[in-house]
């Protein structure tokens, strides 16, 4: 770094202003994406800038470079970029500034909890001079006090998502990579995502399972007990051309705004897609969206019903238990569980049964064998149905037309609907409760081996 010639900063008002010319400019970055490679043989990252003269809807620039080390290592939303020499062009009705890698050149530097006014990171061509300090000092004291206001609706949680492309506010709870070169974000806000139509066949059952849950394998037991167990956790992974190397640019622990977020369903089960179009936004610890998420949080766990499925998830009568005195946890309280044998009180779904042929749930014997998928808010798992815990479901042995009906009740099969392929169509299976116990067969591994089963839990007649 040296000396130049002098130059001025325009603001990013004045940069609007300013089409088809080349200006300086120093701003906090708002939003920023991961580095991607051009449709040629550069790398590009865009990232939206503002300033006190245009903080609402900012500036986007776009940064090219020969690889992606040279592009803008941006540390965190809320860091202070310096452009020089960037030509401000308007495209599809957006005016936005160009990087050019042969003249252009840029500085980054700490935001709001930075002291040090020396970048921590600048472009081969960048100069700094010491007039350019005092703007840096300007500019963080502007964000200190700076509240970025956003609509509520521009961000919606997790119990109002569709599919499609959306806006998130999340906090990061895991981070692992499930299989090779395969990488999962685990988010959550508190709340439950909505319940998806089942589409699967239920023949394929044997074959093709229900997914437990997105990734391939199951978490390791000691990382599941450090996620939340009341509100769904949403797992998010990268499509194909993003660049990996920058995941620390989400933190464990940390709140994050995802902006422009592809949103997906796979055999009932959401999961999200971070594209290269993809962008996190400055998030500040007092962000008013994550004051919110909080508050809605902690209202619901002092609930005796916090623990159960939304309120938009209405509860079915179809089933009764005996275990009026014991509170209802979720699945992900009898997942991580501190004791391998307990029982529980939950609201669950059957999204899967096998075998699926009625005339196949017992045994030569004639006892009960068959396993259920159930399935809440915030995980599924596969729980057995047993000798006597089987009579107790379904009142004894019924026939086989009786426990038809019964067994397609808690599947959601309409029991008018006796159409060739009725169990096929898309199900909605019913809200329920159902009582739980934890088991072991292995004694040298008790937590690898445990298994769940259903208690006195029974379907009740239709009246």
């Amino acid at each position: 770094m040296g000396t130049r010639d002098d130059y001025k900063f325009l603001s990013i008002k004045d940069a609007y202003s300013s089409i088809n010319q080349k200006v300086n400019l120093i701003a906090i970055i708002i939003e920023f994406g991961f580095p991607k490679r051009t449709r040629g043989t550069d790398y590009c990252c865009s990232l939206r800038i503002i300033d006190e003269t245009h903080h609402q809807t900012g500036m986007s620039v776009n940064i090219f470079a020969e690889n992606a080390e040279r592009l803008p290592h941006v540390a965190a939303g809320g860091d202070i970029i310096q452009l020089s020499h960037v030509m401000v062009k308007k495209h599809g009705g957006e005016i936005n500034a160009v990087f050019n890698k042969r003249y252009s050149s840029f500085a980054l530097y700490k935001g709001e909890d930075g002291d040090d006014v020396a970048p921590y990171q600048f472009s081969s061509k960048f100069l700094q001079r010491d007039e350019d300090k005092m703007f840096i000092v300007n500019l963080r004291k502007w964000l200190v006090s700076f509240e970025l206001r956003e609509d509520a609706s521009d961000f919606p949680m997790l119990r109002e998502i569709k599919e499609g492309h959306i806006n998130l506010a999340c906090k990061i709870v895991h981070c692992c990579e499930a299989a090779q070169d395969e990488w999962f974000i685990f988010v959550w806000d508190g709340t439950d995502t909505p319940s998806n139509a089942v589409c699967s066949k239920l023949e394929d059952e044997t074959s093709c399972p229900l997914p437990l849950q997105p990734e391939r394998l199951p978490l390791p037991r000691e990382l599941l007990c450090t996620l939340p167990t009341v509100g769904s956790i949403l797992r998010i992974t990268f499509d194909i051309g993003v660049d990996k190397n920058y995941l620390h640019l989400l933190p464990i622990g940390k709140w994050i705004k995802f902006v422009n977020m592809r949103l997906e369903v796979h055999a009932g089960l959401w999961f999200g897609v971070f594209t290269p179009f993809t962008k996190l936004r400055y998030t500040p610890n007092d962000d008013c969206l994550i004051l919110e998420c909080q508050r809605l949080y902690g209202e619901r766990i002092s609930l005796e019903s916090g623990r159960m499925p939304s309120s938009n998830l209405p509860l079915s009568c179809i089933t009764e238990v005996n275990y009026d005195h014991v509170p209802y946890v979720t699945l992900m309280d009898v997942l991580t569980h501190s004791e391998v044998t307990a029982k529980f009180k939950c609201v669950a779904r059957v999204v899967a049964v096998l075998p699926s042929e009625p005339e196949k749930l017992c045994s030569p014997f004639g006892t009960y064998r068959m396993r259920l998928t159930l399935e809440d808010p915030t995980t599924r798992i596969h729980a057995f149905v047993l000798a006597e815990d089987g009579e107790t479901l379904f009142d004894g042995y019924p026939d086989i037309d009786n426990l038809t009906r019964k067994l397609n009740r808690l599947l959601g099969i309409s029991d008018c609907d006796d159409s060739i392929g009725a169990k096929d169509a898309p199900r909605n299976p019913p809200w329920v409760p159902f009582c739980l116990k934890s088991y072991y067969i292995d004694k040298s591994d008790i937590w690898g081996c445990r298994y769940f089963r259903i208690f006195d839990t029974k379907i009740v007649k239709q009246v």
